[in-house]
């Protein structure tokens, strides 16, 4: 198991002891075959994540090795992005990698369409959601290279408060 008394001074830095007591704890309870990380199943056991639409982005963006399991250091750093003590500036790049699929630092068509269409499913068809995406590029693509940079992300997102929605998921 981990030795709860020399957690990585990163994740120190946004809970305290008791926080990450708490979230072992969680951890632990969500790690049903004890294999020391978490797979996608085992993530979908949260009750507040089973039905939301996103669950598999927020797991691949958890999973900073890219081995499709989340371990208890990166529940801890996943967590803390979006935390109500993490900081904007984290909360947003979170909210981005969502939807930054290729993590290339850019949302493009391609990605902002396959994250949409997890959201709202068959309630869409695909071309009134293509022109919604088409819609939204042109709006927030100040520089017109057809992409959505972080910082042409931010100051749309950190107008609209978005991200705290995303508080809602821990």
């Amino acid at each position: 198991g981990e030795n709860e008394a020399s957690y990585p001074a990163e994740m120190c830095a946004h809970f305290d002891n008791d926080e990450i007591k708490r979230l072992g704890r969680r951890f632990r309870k969500l790690d049903l075959d004890k294999s020391g990380s978490l797979s996608v199943e085992e993530f979908m056991s949260l009750p507040e994540l089973r039905h939301n639409p996103l669950v598999r982005r927020v797991i691949d963006v958890f999973d900073t090795n890219d081995d499709g399991e989340v371990d208890f250091k990166e529940f801890i750093l996943g967590t803390s992005q979006f935390s109500v003590k993490g900081d904007e500036e984290q909360k947003l790049r979170f909210a981005f990698s969502i939807y930054d699929m290729d993590k290339d630092g850019y949302i493009s068509n391609g990605e902002l369409f396959q994250v949409l269409k997890m959201m709202v499913g068959n309630n869409l068809p695909d071309w009134q959601l293509q022109q919604l995406v088409d819609k939204t590029i042109l709006i927030l693509d100040k520089d017109g290279d057809g992409k959505i940079s972080f910082e042409e992300f931010s100051a749309v997102v950190r107008d609209l408060e978005i991200h705290k929605k995303l508080v809602l998921i821990v």
